[in-house]
């Protein structure tokens, strides 16, 4: 039977239960055992494919093209095993399954209620992932903050699988809030007492207290909590802020987190083989050279909109020993004027995104990339701005735009792929997860790879037009990733530009802490070469 750990958050949001989550995940999984985890978001929507960024933060998209809670790239990044849909659930979700379930009559006319039957459809999704494969742990995250009136259903839910799978079987991790109060120099542990009664409630007894707060807290803090949550001290982690989120797991470790966990379960004391994380952890702490890198977006007030982009981006300058300095460049604002900002940047990324606000802002970032021969990355909506750029002022097709910013353009230079013409329903109806990319022997992206086909995850309703491939060829730009039957664009690049390569797939999802992408790795080479190209110019300048 696979044991189960439920980490939970009180006080207020935010707190890192994902990351707390991931943590355990690459801890147990370093000791030998067989680790899946999944998210619960309380939220009515069916899932974030529709949702704003500014609300929600980035989507992430499984190999099998579920659109996910932003933890599931946490929970894949330090696992480093790719989950599907099975692995992320919403209220939406279970409330539909529900619905339609009464709609057909299986429930044999009887009342529908939260108790039995939502939580038993929740249940069910909990234990479903053991039932599919061979597992020792399943992790499960429940989103939201203890105390919110959407989350009841999977409190009571959690609560139940104790009595259903016996205690040795389940254990409950509490991320709560530790705050220090400058003026009296004291940290509080009020609003932790207070989450874990508000825990206690539903009865949820934790049996561990993830103390989050701003600096280790001191042993009589920790004692206190014990006291009054009813855990053993050593049961409280302290879970201070950490220059890198990647520095979590070893703070844990060096608590004897794992230890316990495996010790509450009854699971085997494996040992643990932490070797390859503490190389990369001391990379991470240890580099010096810097690379300026913009990345041009419009959520760029947001960070968690690009969080998978910006982990692959620090995966590879980890990989290369250098630090990077973001420069971010807002595209809805951006003019002939202030390109300036990217004077001093060593390379340009513009991730994906939708709709036309900022689009001729990322459009003229395309060109002078181009024409200064600045290293850059495109990502999806990165590589169709590209396009149009390239077909405007090179190809010559002055209006060239793509169908989504102006339906009437002459030249759509990018279309909805045909399949999409007729879909009115926008959840989940895109191009979605993992595909075949053909790569063209000799190009840039074959080099970056070194294979022949790889498959990348996808997330988007448009492509280059196939109707104007040979014009865009024809003129210099080369198509070096296509679908297997030719039909579709995936890369383009340019040969005689030092680093100009452009993708319709997001190979951020696929990057590693411990694996950096390629592309991101070869694009964070680029701008360091194009760093020591200026050095080097600079240089023959001054003795001159």
């Amino acid at each position: 039977m696979a044991k189960y750990i439920f980490v939970t958050g009180g006080v207020v949001s935010s707190l890192g239960k994902g990351i707390a989550a991931s943590s355990i995940g690459l801890l147990l999984k370093s000791r030998g055992f067989r680790v899946t985890m999944q998210k619960f978001d309380p939220y009515i929507n069916v899932d974030p494919g529709t949702m704003n960024p500014y609300q929600h933060g980035e989507v992430f998209v499984t190999q099998d093209g579920a659109e996910t809670d932003l933890d599931l790239g946490h929970y894949e990044r330090f696992i480093d095993e790719n989950l599907t849909k099975d692995n992320n659930h919403t209220t939406g979700q279970i409330y539909e399954s529900i619905i339609n379930k009464e709609r057909k009559g299986l429930f044999l006319g009887g009342t529908v209620q939260v108790v039995p039957h939502i939580t038993n459809e929740i249940k069910q999704r909990i234990t479903r992932l053991s039932s599919k494969q061979s597992l020792d742990v399943v992790i499960s995250e429940i989103g939201g903050t203890v105390g919110d009136i959407e989350g009841q259903p999977f409190l009571e839910a959690i609560r139940q699988l104790r009595l259903d799978l016996g205690p040795k079987n389940v254990l409950y991790v509490h991320v709560t809030l530790v705050p220090f109060i400058p003026t009296s120099g004291e940290f509080k542990t009020k609003p932790t007492q207070h989450s874990v009664k508000e825990l206690r409630t539903v009865g949820i007894q934790p049996d561990i207290i993830i103390a989050r707060s701003l600096k280790r807290i001191p042993r009589s803090a920790r004692d206190k909590i014990s006291l009054f949550c009813s855990v053993e001290t050593e049961a409280v982690i302290d879970a201070p802020d950490v220059k890198s989120i990647y520095m979590v797991p070893l703070n844990f470790h060096e608590q004897d987190l794992d230890k316990l966990i495996t010790a509450k379960l009854g699971l085997p004391s494996n040992p643990i083989d932490l070797s390859a994380w503490r190389d990369f952890s001391q990379r991470e702490e240890h580099r010096t050279e810097i690379v300026r890198i913009a990345l041009v977006g419009k959520y760029t007030g947001l960070k968690d909109a690009y969080k998978s982009v910006l982990e692959a981006l620090e995966h590879a300058a980890i990989a290369e020993g250098l630090k990077i300095d973001l420069v971010w460049v807002e595209s809805s604002e951006l003019n002939e004027d202030s390109l300036n900002k990217l004077y001093d940047v060593d390379g340009i990324l513009v991730p994906g995104g939708f709709g036309t606000r900022g689009i001729e802002g990322k459009i003229k970032v395309a060109r002078y990339a181009r024409d200064k021969g600045k290293p850059y990355l495109g990502l999806c909506v990165g590589l169709q701005v590209a396009v149009i750029e390239y077909a405007r002022d090179v190809c010559g097709l002055s209006d060239a735009n793509s169908t989504e910013f102006n339906a009437e353009t002459p030249h759509p230079v990018i279309d909805l792929m045909p399949e999409q013409k007729n879909v009115y329903r926008k959840g989940g109806t895109m191009r979605l997860g993992s595909y075949p990319c053909v790569l063209k022997p000799g190009s840039k992206a074959q080099s970056c790879y070194g294979k022949e086909v790889v498959f990348e995850r996808h997330r988007h309703r448009y492509e280059v037009n196939p109707a104007y491939v040979e014009k865009l060829q024809a003129s210099g730009l080369e198509v070096s990733g296509v679908s297997p039957d030719g039909l579709l664009v995936e890369i383009v690049e340019l040969s005689k530009h030092p680093f100009f390569v452009a993708t319709q797939f997001h190979p951020e999802f696929l990057s590693r802490p411990l694996n950096a992408h390629p592309l991101f790795a070869t694009f964070i080479k680029e701008a360091h070469e194009y760093v020591l190209r200026a050095q080097i110019a600079d240089s023959s300048t001054h003795k001159t």
